[in-house]
């Protein structure tokens, strides 16, 4: 566990992007090509290899990847897909058991608590796709 953490914060903080995709699949992750893991960004301390990220996806600034989670009751653990070109962005949470579709987008500071649907956008705590829909009720 000491040397996850140490591989995680060394992670977070690396400017390299390819070394940053390399440490990441040291700890378990899948990393496609292409990735762009963003400073500060980090992924789940215990359960790294439950998260996939695929080609060309972007993990923002200070993203939070979570696949456990500590319930009153229970312990919780799910894998994490994130798809092609998908976009997590900056302050992000994304929780265990979420599959975000390629080329959907979290905005920045979003708590996203289920599936994202292919070229979906969602924001919010909790995260809520957003669209034509919202602007029909102004």
């Amino acid at each position: 566990m000491a040397i996850s953490y140490l591989v995680i914060w060394l992670v977070r903080i690396s400017p390299s992007l390819r070394l940053k995709r390399w440490l990441l699949r040291r700890l378990g992750v899948t990393v496609g090509p292409g990735v762009s893991w963003g400073l500060e960004a980090t992924p789940d301390v215990f359960w790294p290899e439950l998260i996939t990220i695929e080609a060309e996806a972007l993990v923002g600034y200070d993203a939070t990847i979570l696949c456990h989670e500590f319930l009153q009751d229970e312990y919780r653990t799910g894998e994490v897909r994130i798809g092609e070109r998908a976009m997590i962005g900056a302050g992000a949470i994304v929780l265990p058991g979420v599959e975000i579709g390629a080329d959907a987008r979290v905005a920045a500071n979003s708590l996203v608590t289920r599936d994202v649907p292919p070229n979906t956008t969602v924001a919010g705590v909790p995260a809520e796709p957003m669209g034509a829909d919202e602007t029909d009720g102004q």
